[in-house]
């Protein structure tokens, strides 16, 4: 698919003419820093992102950051985290819970030490559980020593459950459904302000002196399948029939992480951008030892 396809089929679906596309992106869907503008370039790598995830641009369910390399940053507000998560084929309900002991920041709504969000999936028997805690999360308000010094209070403060509860939703979402290569707000932030590269799933906790080379060959088969074939999900009900325990674990991350590059590579255009339509069809079901 054509780079003017993409612009012509937002076009189509927002009513407008597809000439102004690039510029009410420009106007509603990039966080400018520098006052330079965004190039077309980084306007269609966010359209490319967009249309991976579903993702509507024109009502920041999606925007971005330009990074520092002439490519973005996809940032999806909770709204977009609330579509894709909702609009997944095997999603099937969600849960939380919260702890009974409360913590108090200065400026911020007392708030449960920690928040579980339970995410259930059709082709899973068990649930994806993860806990998100405050003290590893909670943003303090900006401040600033000149003029007398003043402080500039965020939704952290003023909203300090439910920021948490996002907290929890996203990375639950992540690892329940691979989501990768966006980011919420803070993450966009703390990349833009460390420098850091744009990575959330890390596999350096997994003891490799458990993983078989047996796994490991297939795990990368299985990789270079999906990153042809564009076939993440096939890839990861594949995954979730043939390994248990830390190794499906391994193989798990491995995929998301694979993804969450595929994903960062269309971020950074180098001005020949396609979209490779996915392909969620099974097929992986031969990948065999010795293939």
């Amino acid at each position: 698919m054509e780079s003017k396809n993409i612009i012509n089929r937002f076009a189509e679906k927002m009513n407008i003419d597809a000439n102004n596309v690039f510029g009410i992106l420009k106007a509603t869907a990039f966080k400018q820093r520098d006052g330079n503008e965004p190039s077309n370039e980084q306007m269609m790598a966010l359209l490319l992102v967009a249309h991976q995830y579903g993702l509507n641009p024109f009502t920041k369910e999606i925007f971005a950051f330009p990074d520092k390399q002439a490519g973005i940053i996809p940032v999806v507000g909770v709204d977009g985290w609330s579509r894709i998560i909702n609009h997944h084929d095997q999603f099937d309900g969600m849960e939380f819970i919260q702890a009974d002991n409360y913590l108090s920041y200065p400026d911020a709504k007392a708030c449960p030490e920690w928040i579980q969000c339970i995410i259930y999936r059709k082709d899973r028997s068990h649930p994806i559980k993860v806990i998100e805690y405050l003290d590893e999360v909670y943003r303090l308000p900006f401040e600033s020593k000149n003029n007398g010094g003043y402080k500039i209070l965020s939704a952290w403060q003023s909203h300090t459950k439910r920021m948490l509860r996002h907290k929890a939703m996203i990375q639950c979402a992540r690892l329940a459904f691979g989501f990768v290569g966006i980011y919420d707000n803070d993450e966009a932030e703390n990349i833009i302000a460390g420098g850091q590269t744009t990575t959330i799933i890390d596999i350096g906790a997994i003891d490799m002196n458990k993983i078989s080379d047996r796994t490991k060959q297939l795990t990368k088969k299985l990789v270079d399948r999906a990153i042809s074939t564009q076939a993440w999900e096939s890839a990861m009900n594949y995954c979730q029939e043939q390994f248990s325990g830390v190794e499906r674990r391994y193989v798990e991350l491995t995929l998301i992480k694979a993804r969450e590059n595929n994903v960062v590579k269309l971020a950074h255009p180098d001005g020949n951008s396609t979209v490779i339509e996915s392909n969620t069809s099974n097929s992986h079901e031969e990948i065999k030892e010795g293939q």
